[in-house]
């Protein structure tokens, strides 16, 4: 009892000892944070330095132009691409009032080539891209539309210099005619159809107007694909006999193994998307592939209309003329034309030949030795003639 009491006797005062070195420490952390910084040589000699706050001002919104970034070889430039990137972008010139018209019918096909070729020609002022064609339309279903009736009328409003078809994508069905029903790919099917395309063919032909008849390109369905081969065959034999252009564009929309393709090049070689997500409709660049395939037999047609160059003279923009006062009207002099085979022409008085050639110098032995490699024969008599008197008969001889 007594040990345990003692020990505890002695705790007491070691507790008390540890709780007041805990003030002692805290107390030493106040009065060490409360005390200003110590001044250094130039605060001691010239006085504290005051800090200038700014008062904060309010954001204000700026109207700047948006900036573009262009990627170069290892770096990226910020350029603008305000009122002086707009003005670098040129526009397409007008065109000009005899301007030569392509006139382009056909189905939905047919509508892309037309946006193709539009893009194509944007910068030829001499030729319009009309664009007539029916999306739903073709050669079969002629109870919709009617293209032997209706190219006529379109040709003789239009009066195009140039007839572009792109058809058959919609004629993948059955033929109901005074032939019966036809079903579609039997034989009797495109005896019927191909009878359709050569009285459409035959129009351009009527109107003498140059047929440029775009074929089929190749589709996601793989049936849908072998009838385009088939149907193709049938639009160049027509065209052939009209005389006009048939275009192939099967290569422009497969791999080297025939198959159809989503992704291909573009007319600039870059792998780009060429069809819609169908596999049958086509992407803007798909359809300035088209075009690109058919720009060809339009520009030999159409020859220099097609020139981007082609500008008309008219009175906006002809060059000034030089007009002259009357006062210096009077100071002009007038001379009377000169022919061009006039010998006086370039101031001379006889025509070049009419005299004859001035004879030629003589020259000296150095001269001579120097142009021709010889020297000329000694003179008779000097130390280095070393003829002999000819004898009668002979011809002179020469001794070394």
């Amino acid at each position: 009892m007594f040990g345990r009491h003692a020990t505890q006797s002695r705790l007491v005062p070691l507790w008390g000892l540890v709780i007041a070195l805990c003030f002692s420490l805290v107390a030493d952390l106040a009065v060490a944070q409360e005390q200003p910084k110590r001044r250094n040589l130039l605060e001691m000699l010239f006085g504290p330095r005051q800090q200038v706050v700014e008062p904060s001002r309010p954001l204000q919104r700026q109207d700047r132009q948006p900036r573009a970034r262009r990627t170069t070889n290892n770096s990226v430039t910020s350029i603008s691409t305000g009122a002086a990137a707009a003005s670098a972008v040129q526009k397409p010139p007008a065109k000009i009032e005899n301007a030569k018209k392509v006139l382009v019918v056909g189905d939905f096909v047919a509508s892309g080539l037309s946006d193709g070729l539009i893009t194509a020609f944007e910068a030829s002022p001499g030729v319009v891209v009309e664009n007539r064609s029916n999306g739903s339309s073709g050669l079969v279903r002629d109870d919709f539309y009617n293209w032997p009736q209706e190219l006529p009328g379109i040709i003789a409003e239009v009066k195009p210099a140039v007839l572009v078809v792109q058809i058959g994508a919609n004629d993948r069905q059955q033929i109901v005619g005074s032939e019966g029903r036809l079903d579609f790919r039997t034989d009797a099917w495109f005896t019927a159809y191909e009878k359709r395309v050569n009285a459409f063919a035959d129009i351009a032909r009527q109107t003498n107007i140059p047929l440029v008849w775009v074929g089929l390109p190749a589709f996601r369905p793989q049936n849908m694909t072998a009838d385009a081969i088939r149907l193709n065959a049938i639009y160049r034999r027509s065209v052939e006999q009209v005389r006009g252009d048939f275009v192939d564009v099967w290569d422009g929309f497969v791999d080297q193994e025939g198959r159809f393709i989503i992704t291909g090049s573009d007319i600039n070689g870059q792998q780009v998307r060429l069809r819609g997500s169908d596999g049958i409709g086509f992407t803007s660049a798909g359809k300035r592939k088209l075009a690109f395939y058919t720009e060809k037999s339009i520009r030999r047609i159409l020859g220099d209309m097609t020139s981007p160059d082609l500008v008309r003279l008219d009175a906006d923009n002809l060059p000034d003329l030089l007009s002259l006062a009357p006062t210096e009207m009077n100071n002009v002099i007038s001379t009377s034309p000169i022919s061009l085979f006039d010998p006086e022409l370039d101031g001379a008085s006889e025509l070049l030949g009419s005299a004859p050639l001035p004879m030629a110098p003589i020259l000296s032995p150095r001269d001579q030795l120097v142009s021709n490699g010889t020297l000329p024969e000694p003179p008779a008599g000097r130390i280095d003639y070393v003829r002999l008197p000819r004898p009668q008969g002979q011809q002179s001889t020469a001794t070394p």
